[in-house]
C-alpha cells in the first residue's frame, strides 16, 4: 500500500493543505535571536547552560537600607525575613566582575567611595558595576567614583507613577542621575527596569525614550519576580499576575522599547529563550513566584 504524506492525503480528499503560521511567534523568535544580554551579564555563570547551579557575580554589600520602598523589591523582603546579607564581599578571589551592590541602596553608605577604591586596588582586573536607584547621585559624588558599568533603576515615566511604585518623591533626582552618567562616555550606562504588566507596561517604551535622550547606552529589562510578602502591594497597584508570567507579554514590551534604545534582557533568561522555537516562545510561561531571595555565594574577608 502506498504511503501518503499528510499534504498528499489532504489533496486526495479534495482539501488544499495549509501550514499553520503564527506571524507574532516568528517576530518574537527573530527578536530573541537578534538581541543580546546586558553588558553587566558578561562573565555571569548563568550564561552557561551546562552549569547546573549558576550563581550571580560576586557582590560587595554596603547596607540593606534603602531610601525607596518599592512595591516589588526583593531586598525589602530579605530584610523583613532576616535574610539580607551583612555588609561585606560575597564572592571569590580573582573575580571578573563585582557588583556594588545587590541589596539596599549603596549610595546611602558613607563608605561608598572608600569601598570603591578598595575594590579597585584589591581586584585591579575586575570589572566594577554599580547598581543604584540613582536618587542620591550628584555630580560631586560621581567625580569621586570609579565604576565601569552603572545601572540606575527606573520603573515609571512620570513623577506620580514613580512615587506610587517607590513610595518616594525622587523622580527628578533619578532622571538627573541618568543625565550625569549618560554624559560620561567612559562608562557603560544602563537604565534597569522591571516589567510589571498592569502597572508600568505602558511606561516602559517612554522610559526607553527618556533614557536614550539622556545618553544612556542600554535598557536592562527584567521580568518581575513576585515575592510572597509583596503580593498584596502588587495587587493593590494593579499588577496583572497572569501576564507577569507570560514570556510573550514580556518580549512584546521589550520589542516596543527597542524602537528607542538598545534593549537587553537578563542573560540567564535570554540563553534559554534562544533555544526555543517560535511557537514555544509564543506560549511559554515562567515561574515568577518566590518566597525569599538568597545569596548563594560565601562571604570572603578582604
Amino acid at each position: 500500500m502506498k504511503k501518503y504524506s499528510w499534504e498528499e492525503f489532504a489533496r486526495l480528499m479534495g482539501v488544499e493543505p495549509q501550514v499553520l503560521e503564527n506571524k507574532e511567534a516568528r517576530l518574537l523568535k527573530k527578536f530573541v535571536d537578534e538581541i543580546t544580554w546586558p553588558t553587566h551579564c558578561n562573565y555571569c555563570q548563568g550564561l552557561d547552560l551546562s552549569n547546573p547551579n549558576p550563581v550571580h557575580h560576586p557582590s560587595y554589600e554596603l547596607t540593606p537600607a534603602c531610601n525607596h520602598d518599592c512595591i516589588f523589591c526583593y531586598s525589602n523582603v530579605a530584610v523583613k525575613l532576616g535574610k539580607a546579607p551583612k555588609p561585606g564581599y560575597y564572592g571569590w578571589d580573582n573575580p571578573k566582575a563585582i557588583t556594588v551592590s545587590q541589596y539596599g541602596e549603596p549610595l546611602l553608605s558613607p563608605r561608598i567611595v572608600e569601598v570603591n577604591k578598595m575594590l579597585r586596588e584589591r581586584f585591579p582586573e575586575a570589572r566594577l558595576d554599580l547598581q543604584t536607584n540613582g536618587s542620591l547621585l550628584t555630580r560631586e559624588l560621581w567625580e569621586k567614583l570609579d565604576f565601569d558599568i552603572v545601572m540606575i533603576s527606573l520603573d515609571a515615566a512620570t513623577r506620580e507613577k514613580h512615587k506610587m511604585i517607590t513610595n518616594a518623591d525622587t523622580f527628578d533626582a533619578v532622571v538627573n542621575a541618568l543625565r550625569i552618567v549618560g554624559e560620561d562616555k567612559s562608562v557603560v550606562s544602563a537604565v534597569r527596569t522591571i516589567f510589571m504588566p498592569g502597572i508600568n507596561d505602558e511606561d516602559i517604551p517612554k522610559i526607553a525614550e527618556l533614557a536614550a535622550s539622556l545618553g544612556i547606552d542600554e535598557m536592562f529589562l527584567q521580568p518581575l519576580t513576585i515575592h510572597e510578602l509583596n503580593v498584596e502591594r502588587l495587587r493593590k497597584a494593579g499588577l496583572d499576575f497572569e501576564r507577569a508570567e507570560s514570556v510573550r507579554e514580556f518580549l512584546k514590551v521589550a520589542m516596543e522599547a527597542k524602537k528607542y534604545i538598545d534593549v537587553r534582557i537578563s542573560g540567564c533568561l535570554l540563553v534559554q529563550l534562544k533555544q526555543m522555537d517560535p511557537l514555544t516562545l509564543f506560549s511559554v510561561r515562567r515561574v515568577a513566584r518566590e518566597v525569599a531571595p538568597l545569596v548563594k555565594r560565601s562571604k570572603l574577608e578582604l
